[in-house]
């Protein structure tokens, strides 16, 4: 499996609640969050790793750049509008074939990753794998619509009756999404939400994957909300 992180955001609100260290570099468990998602991906037969970090982040470009790494690392720095860009960047390095995409702020258990991951590898019907949770941490979630089978119909940015996942912030697919995603980009278009829902718009088969819990760390107060999590 080839993966990617997106580590290209500033992490404003950390460093304003005076957290010193560039997000990607806040420790979980003794281990800063995009190393524990490298280990994780290393552990889950990664084939590739490609990230994307922010021009003002020579912290975290050092820290990636010191590794030794058992694959290929496919490092980008460039400043993006939004992570739908930094996804559009990330896909001129990503190996062709299936892979799999995280916010580097996306907490889970290593155990439910890698079910996901197994189900995606083993998947021959889909075009992509969204990890889904009903537990609702972030401030502006993402809901997902399935069917009876979990295939996703829509994603909807308020919750309806009967509503039961949001975005989990983890997306397996394969490299036909970057069609719909050099069309997204050359008519304007913005957000991560938006590309997603431009895929189903373009007949992708999308299939959503329950994970009992995901957090997301976005304040300081989070990060104890992550250790616990993690710890639990």
């Amino acid at each position: 499996m080839n993966y990617a992180i997106i580590a290209a955001g500033e992490g404003s609100r950390l460093a304003q609640e005076g957290v010193a260290k560039p997000k990607p570099l806040v420790e979980l468990q003794g281990e800063p969050m995009i190393g524990r998602l490298i280990n994780i991906m290393l552990r889950c037969n990664a084939q590739s790793i490609s990230i994307i970090v922010n021009e003002r982040m020579t912290e975290v470009r050092q820290y990636l750049e010191s590794l030794e790494l058992p694959v290929p690392l496919n490092l980008v720095v460039k400043s993006t509008p939004s992570s739908m860009h930094s996804l559009w960047h990330l896909s001129r390095v990503i190996p062709e074939g299936k892979f799999c995409l995280t916010t580097v702020d996306t907490i889970f258990k290593e155990e439910d990753f890698k079910g996901y991951i197994d189900a995606f590898e083993a998947d021959e019907k889909h075009d992509g794998m969204w990890a889904v949770t009903p537990f609702v941490d972030d401030e502006k979630p993402l809901w997902v619509d399935v069917d009876d089978e979990m295939n996703i119909t829509a994603f909807r940015d308020k919750p309806w009756d009967g509503a039961k996942y949001v975005s989990g912030g983890v997306y397996a697919m394969t490299d036909k999404a970057f069609t719909v995603l050099d069309d997204c980009i050359e008519k304007g278009i913005s957000r991560m939400r938006n590309f997603q829902r431009a895929l189903v718009e373009a007949g992708n088969h999308l299939q959503a994957y329950s994970i009992d819990k995901i957090v997301d760390v976005d304040h300081a107060g989070d990060i104890a909300t992550a250790e616990a999590f993690l710890a639990s």
